[in-house]
């Protein structure tokens, strides 16, 4: 890659993915990228918002995809679940382009220690055995967040605020960690900024981890009033789970907290923030 790379990314327009792309398009990140490319099926106006940011719009279809790659070091897949088709033929198309670095579209929990299928990530761990048969010499880096700050805090994982009461899928002071979206961004800004022979395959980001105890006392502490916490035993939980299978995560991300599957401060899991914050002191996390 050039010293400063052009960097795209795909779903830039949606929920995680405008994020990331503001991240690149913070003053501190945008002048270490030759240019940081939006990837959109058509005009909207959050691609042009993006575009009043510092980014170029760049339209595609299915039909030209190598032409979209023209000249792109860095590709960013933030493409939703609902994308899966698209992905596959994303990746086919990176073959023969100048991409020499390339973050599949991960961004959540680390799948690869789950003892069950799913079919949203066993679709993800198709996508990168793809990629390991297709992109040879390309380097390849699964960024792990734990849980996105901004949508985790919620009844679906058993948070209700509202009403007061906690329920914890087993033990309420296991930890989990959470990162924030924007964090996501900066963090790939920093990665993306290296040579692509620098950046780990892997990588476990942790914003914060916190037990569904500490956050009912920070919600306490910040108004919320009394937060009753209790808990459901995980093991009968889980198997109920797997026994009636749904194509959304939630209640598996339930028994994964009380895993300690998702805790990117504790091992075997561990969080590598220090690549981050001992190359790039002024990244400070939200």
């Amino acid at each position: 890659m050039s010293a400063r790379p052009t960097v795209a990314i795909a779903g830039a327009t949606g929920n995680l993915g405008a994020k990331i792309a503001e991240g690149f398009l913070e003053q501190q990140f945008r002048e270490r990228f030759l240019d940081v490319i939006v990837l959109a099926r058509s005009r909207s106006s959050k691609a042009e918002h993006l575009v009043t940011q510092g980014a170029t719009l760049r339209l595609y279809t299915e039909d030209n995809l190598k032409e979209a790659l023209t000249g792109v070091d860095v590709l960013i897949n933030a493409v939703g679940p609902s994308g899966h088709h698209f992905k596959e033929a994303l990746l086919r198309s990176i073959p023969g382009s100048a991409v020499r670095l390339y973050f599949p579209s991960e961004f959540g929990v680390d799948h690869y220690v789950h003892d069950f299928p799913h079919e949203e990530w066993d679709a993800k761990k198709a996508h990168f055995r793809l990629a390991t048969e297709l992109i040879h010499g390309v380097s390849v880096c699964r960024v792990y967040a734990g849980l996105f700050l901004e949508d985790s805090i919620g009844p679906w994982f058993g948070f209700d605020t509202k009403t007061g009461k906690y329920e914890a899928v087993g033990d309420p002071a296991q930890r989990t960690s959470y990162t924030s979206m924007h964090d996501v961004g900066k963090a790939l800004a920093v990665l993306a900024s290296r040579t692509a022979d620098t950046v780990p395959p892997e990588m476990h980001l942790s914003g914060d981890s916190k037990s569904m105890l500490e956050i009912a006392e920070i919600m306490e502490a910040n108004g919320a009033g009394r937060v009753e916490v209790t808990h459901v035993p995980l093991e009968s939980y889980k198997a109920g789970v797997l026994a009636r299978p749904s194509p959304t995560p939630e209640r598996y991300l339930r028994f994964l907290m009380g895993e300690g599957k998702i805790d990117h401060s504790a091992e075997p899991m561990g969080d590598q923030n220090y690549l981050l914050q001992v190359v790039e002191t002024e990244l400070t996390w939200s």
